[in-house]
């Protein structure tokens, strides 16, 4: 394999892993994914005090029908991609034929498909979880208990643990979503490693603007400061 491929693959892998743990370790503030726990926080203690939750249900059940649905995608492209991967040689002739499409040898060929595979695979992993963690908390919601006669200590202890099964479920739907980016970055490969490097850097690029400095996160952050701001 040319020495070019190898650096950009080795650059899109450094990207892809270590995205997700540098976000987290910018957990603390200024971050759209970290604002947000507190506002889910917030709404989790509405929940739990609200006589009828049927909001919170349909609030949460187009979550759910959103990570259905990008799932239900992704097991189609993973289908295509799959079938690319193991068309053997026709599959090969096909696609280097195209005039755009950088692939020196079949090897190559295989390893870009192999690539883009494992991201959209990781990605419907990621959908996955997220959907079941989504049915837990909608247990949560179902065995809130309800009435003016409940504890303040029993609310808050629904809420709390309804926050800590949605955080999460949440979660692992923005890594889901967030493979696709990276998918996107994989497949630029097939028109050469440079392409493949400036669609990495954009990729990361756009991430981290939609998370620190889109009109979304500012938004976002004004309204976790005020929370907090009330809670003290």
């Amino acid at each position: 394999m040319p020495l070019a491929d190898l650096a950009a693959l080795a650059f899109f892998a450094l990207c892809w892993l270590f995205y997700e743990p540098l976000l987290k370790a910018l957990s603390g503030g200024g971050v759209l994914n970290s604002d947000l726990r507190v506002v889910r926080g917030a709404w989790m203690r509405q929940m739990a005090r609200r006589e009828s939750r049927f909001m919170d249900g349909q609030l949460l059940g187009h979550a759910l029908n959103s990570a259905s649905f990008l799932a239900s995608s992704n097991l189609l492209l993973i289908a295509a991609a799959a079938g690319l991967l193991f068309g053997g040689e026709k599959s090969f002739a096909s696609v280097s034929s195209l005039e755009l499409v950088r692939t020196s040898s079949r090897l190559l060929f295989e390893l870009q498909m192999a690539v883009i595979l494992v991201v959209l695979a990781r990605g419907l992993l990621a959908f996955i979880w997220s959907i079941r963690q989504m049915n837990y908390c909608l247990t949560i919601f179902g065995a809130t208990p309800e009435g003016p006669d409940i504890a303040p200590a029993l609310s808050e202890a629904f809420a709390e643990a309804g926050a800590r099964v949605l955080n999460p479920a949440l979660s692992a739907f923005n890594a889901g979503v967030r493979g696709y980016y990276f998918a996107l970055a994989a497949a630029a490969w097939m028109f050469g490693p440079i392409a493949m490097t400036i669609a990495t850097v954009g990729a990361v690029a756009l991430l981290v603007w939609r998370q620190r400095a889109s009109p979304s996160a500012r938004a976002i952050r004004e309204l976790r400061a005020k929370l907090e701001g009330q809670q003290r």
